[in-house]
């Protein structure tokens, strides 16, 4: 009898340990970025100082040492998902790799983390990604800069809307981001237009689209005025966006700024720029990507937020150009909606 407890005991931990092997895979660096594609959860297990400082593009953060990690990975991501996960220098990540393996989940592992990345001289950023697939399967990366500040990546463009340098944390356009393809603008407050990091992305051949006032005050670039569209490189419509509160009118008058509704190889991302739930968003159709903003008394309250959302219904909703409102209610009174609160104070 002894001898049967120990067998089952031995091929218990031979179970445990043939399990992990066949669902922890260790990369080295070159491995790693030659694995990562659009859809890829790459997972930061450092922490959120850490994360700040600077990350892969398109990685969460979920800090290893915080009470609940796996819970937390269980809520964000299903078993089969592949995760891919890295730490400084790869202790975290190979312990956080082995406790979730045993719960079901394939994790590749990067060796020797952060450091061996920027060592190699990999690309890193300071933002945080959201990726998505085109329905034709072109990736679209958007990366979250700040407020109302975003950049979005297709099939080789950079498309810049309203960068701002000087605003919360400072952006060095010349440095952080490629020159624009595109830089769409919604209007002429200061947090949405900034003549020198225009300056600091224009290049031969870039195209500033936005509204009249701003083609007077930039000196140049196309106005598109409310329901005006254009067929580029991708599909842009110019859309109403402005004040309806009494006392607030005065901050967006109805029919001067825009938002826009972009459509990016079958994708539809629309950036609602500074607004509240006006009537005509609920002509906003097949939006798959919907940016909406919260910080009264300029846009929206949280309540006008959640109208809004439901009225478009986007598959995605990311929350924007808000200050200390608390949204963080707000995916419960959306279900079946994905929303995604991110820093974009």
């Amino acid at each position: 009898m002894k001898h049967l407890v120990c067998s089952m005991m031995l091929f218990s931990l031979l179970g445990l340990f043939s399990c992990k092997a066949r669902n922890v895979n260790n990369l080295s660096v070159e491995e790693f970025a030659d694995s990562l594609k659009a859809e890829t959860c790459i997972l930061d297990v450092r922490t959120a100082e850490e994360f700040a400082a600077g990350h892969l593009r398109g990685a969460a953060n979920i800090d290893w040492y915080q009470a609940g990690f796996v819970e937390s990975v269980k809520a964000a991501y299903g078993p089969e998902q592949p995760l891919y996960l890295y730490c400084r220098s790869g202790r975290r990540s190979a312990a956080a790799a082995e406790k979730l393996a045993r719960e079901g989940y394939i994790v590749y592992n990067m060796l020797g983390g952060y450091q061996a990345w920027t060592e190699a001289g990999r690309e890193v950023t300071r933002y945080e990604v959201e990726r998505f697939r085109t329905p034709a399967g072109s990736a679209v990366e958007i990366t979250l800069i700040k407020h109302a500040s975003l950049e979005i990546r297709f099939q080789g463009l950079s498309i810049q809307v309203d960068p701002v340098a000087e605003l919360g944390k400072k952006t060095d356009y010349a440095t952080e981001f490629p020159k624009a393809d595109y830089i769409l603008i919604t209007h002429e407050h200061h947090d949405h237009f900034d003549q020198a990091a225009i300056d600091a992305l224009r290049k031969e051949g870039t195209q500033l689209l936005t509204n009249a006032r701003c083609v007077q005050m930039a000196g140049w670039g196309k106005a598109l005025a409310n329901g005006e569209s254009l067929q580029l490189a991708f599909g842009i419509e110019a859309v109403p966006a402005y004040n309806t509160t009494e006392g607030h009118l005065q901050y967006h008058p109805k029919g001067r700024d825009n938002g826009y509704v972009l459509t990016l190889d079958g994708l539809r991302i629309y950036i609602a720029g500074d607004t509240e739930d006006i009537p005509e968003m609920a002509e906003r159709k097949d939006i798959d990507i919907a940016f909406l903003p919260c910080n009264q008394p300029y846009t929206m309250t949280a309540e006008q937020l959640l109208h809004a959302a439901q009225m478009i219904k986007p598959k995605v909703l990311i929350p924007y150009h808000f200050g200390n409102t608390d949204l963080s209610g707000l995916p419960a009174q959306l279900p079946g909606m994905d929303v995604r609160l991110r820093a974009l104070q």
